[in-house]
């Protein structure tokens, strides 16, 4: 999408505040969101006719009221004649207006938030809009718009967080992921005292007599749901990044009682900066800034160029600071694919922290992050119901599933090839600014290393579930081991998860590590070493999702699949036994000699055992075994 740039006058705001108040809590509406999810993920004739081209808003926002008034223009460019379109906005705002060229047009509100405008003639060029609007917003999501307070005083405050479908409810928008804006300016008016927060550069503070208008001036492609506002008595503090393109302001807008707490993790925060810059591409906004602003949620949003944080850890810090590239720059084109931002943002930051504390931490985090993926059988990366936001957002199939994917992806192309791969990706043309589905990554993964990825990303993003894996070894001659790769599955929506598996041998003081090309289940390979082996380790790495995994030796794992295992049989002093059915309890031992008499009896408390022959004349004898209802007898020999 080509960038326009616009230059107009300000827009003095007309329109009062509804002074009403409202608990303030957050709706999961499921019946809306299934609505606005259909909405959202079909093209519809009305919306899909234009292409928005700028959102000039203007809002009054006092921190004190839980409401909203003001009036958006929007500058649209057809994509074929028409004589009306659509946009979303909730039935729970007031439009007042809708302005044509100066003159009032007709609309109406339809099911479903949708604003219909009709114009008085067919357009077939560039041209605009504004619609008057008041209201209280009817909070949804994660809280598109509330009001509440903060700090000793109960200091009111109001911010906004529209993911996923929430900025209608706030703003008459498009709200799809189909569509950005080339660019923006927000005017928002506040009272005296107070500082508003939003996407771009601050242009001006302009001072009306009883209130103040900051002017946020925005010139990149946005989507509707990281356009953002958020009004308190803020204090403020600025810092500086080092990036490719020089450097970079990096704003903090902090509650008063937070703002030392907010310092405290400030040096990190510029160090990841430039690890991000450097590793990925550089900052998509570098003539604007990156920035913080401190709101009521307890995680973090990444509006653009303005992430809203609850507080300023540091892993809450570059978790946002991540989505600048994979969910600002490049967006995903539909909320299935939320992982592309999300997965990305949540192995950016363990990457990062790595980078701070060290490659003990990026262990640390494989560990948890595995035990969180495997902790349930089935469930895939890929979003199989968008009409429900805790579905859209799982925490451990969209974060950290989809994490696991990139780094799996990493491990299956090596370091190189993925991270030029991601760069490419960053970098197309036709996804830079705007919005990218999975198959866009595995095309230019694809690309870049000449690697298919249709069976990972049919196994991985669209299958459920992991594997676990039973590592069999056996020697063969002199110090050749025979390796079988045995493979379940958690969910039988994948029968078998392809991969490149790493198996550690240790012996002597030695070590090395093998990669085995894993493609079927029962898979044989061989492995040759200069040592001879002590132990076996699977996946020393954490390379692959798995769980319950493995490593036997071949002939005690063959041992372990009959009910009851007896050796050496002849003998010459002692009968190993062991039990392999664990439903029967209590057990006993019993021998008998040839004429039926019993010579030894004893009842075991291992499943594993002895049976002393010694003070026993060689001869034949009948072992028995009761195990619960069960009885095994066992012909024995002592020579």
């Amino acid at each position: 999408m080509k960038k326009f740039v616009f230059i107009f006058l300000i827009s003095l705001l007309i329109t009062h505040l509804c002074y009403s108040q409202k608990d303030n809590h957050v709706v999961f509406d499921n019946e809306k969101l299934a609505l606005r999810s259909s909405l959202h993920n079909a093209t519809c004739s009305q919306s899909g006719n234009y292409d928005v081209k700028y959102y000039r808003c203007c809002w009054n926002t006092n921190p004190a009221v839980n409401a909203i008034s003001g009036n958006i223009t929007t500058y649209f460019m057809p994509l074929s004649p028409l004589d009306s379109i659509q946009m979303d906005v909730s039935i729970s705002l007031t439009i007042d207006s809708v302005l044509y060229h100066q003159s009032k047009i007709n609309f109406s509100q339809l099911t479903g938030d949708i604003l219909q405008i009709k114009f008085p003639a067919t357009l077939n060029a560039l041209d605009s809009v504004t619609v008057y609007y008041h209201g209280m917003p009817q909070s949804s999501g994660f809280g598109s718009f509330v009001q509440s307070t903060h700090g000793p005083n109960n200091t009111p405050v109001i911010w906004t967080l529209s993911e996923p479908y929430g900025a209608q409810d706030w703003w008459p928008c498009k709200n799809t992921l189909t569509d950005k804006a080339d660019s923006i300016d927000t005017y928002i008016t506040i009272p005296p005292g107070n500082k508003a927060a939003s996407n771009g550069l601050l242009k001006e503070i302009i001072s009306n007599g009883t209130s103040n208008t900051y002017h946020w001036k925005h010139r990149h492609p946005i989507a509707a749901y990281l356009v953002a506002q958020a009004v308190t008595n803020y204090s403020t503090f600025l810092d500086t990044a080092k990036v490719q393109q020089g450097t970079l302001p990096v704003l903090y807008y902090t509650y008063p009682e937070d703002s030392t707490s907010a310092r405290a993790t400030d040096g990190q925060m510029l160090r990841v900066i430039h690890y991000y810059d450097s590793l990925f591409i550089p900052y998509a906004f570098s003539d604007e800034k990156y920035g913080h602003a401190q709101f009521g949620w307890g995680g973090g949003m990444e509006h653009q160029t303005m992430s809203f944080v609850g507080g300023f850890g540091i892993f809450l810090l570059v978790h946002e600071l991540a989505h600048q590239w994979f969910g600002d720059r490049v967006t995903c084109g539909s909320w299935r694919d939320i992982w592309l931002n999300e997965g990305f943002a949540v192995y950016c930051s363990a990457l990062s922290q790595t980078m701070l504390f060290g490659e003990s931490f990026f262990d640390d985090w494989k560990s948890q992050t595995m035990a969180s993926i495997t902790s349930m059988p089935k469930g895939s990366v890929w979003v199989d119901d968008t009409t429900s936001v805790y579905r859209v957002f799982d925490g451990r199939l969209t974060y950290n599933k989809g994490a696991y994917l990139l780094h799996m992806l990493r491990w299956k192309l090596g370091d190189n090839l993925f991270f030029q791969g991601l760069r490419n990706y960053l970098n197309d043309p036709s996804l830079a600014y705007s919005f990218a589905k999975t198959t866009a990554l595995q095309q230019h993964l694809e690309s870049i290393s000449g690697q298919s990825l249709t069976k990972f990303i049919n196994q991985w993003f669209y299958g459920q579930g992991y594997p676990s894996y039973l590592i069999l070894y056996n020697k063969e001659t002199n110090n050749q081991y025979k390796i079988t790769i045995n493979q379940a599955t958690s969910d039988n929506s994948v029968s078998f998860f392809e991969m490149p598996v790493p198996i550690k041998f240790k012996g002597q003081g030695k070590d090395t590590i093998i990669v085995f090309n894993h493609t079927s289940s029962g898979q044989v390979f061989y492995a040759d070493l200069n040592f001879t082996l002590d132990s076996i380790l699977f996946d020393p790495n954490l390379e692959i999702i798995s769980a319950h995994n493995r490593v036997m030796e071949e002939n005690a794992y063959l041992r372990s699949l009959q009910p009851l295992v007896i050796y050496p049989n002849p003998t010459t002093d002692v009968i190993n036994v062991e039990v392999n059915d664990y439903s029967n309890f209590p057990r006993m031992v019993e021998l008998y000699n040839v004429l039926g008499q019993k010579v030894l009896d004893f009842s075991p408390i291992e499943n594993s055992f002895s049976v002393p022959l010694s003070s026993l004349s060689n001869g034949t004898y009948y072992l028995k075994i009761i195990s619960g209802e069960k009885v095994y007898t066992q012909k024995i020999v002592k020579d």
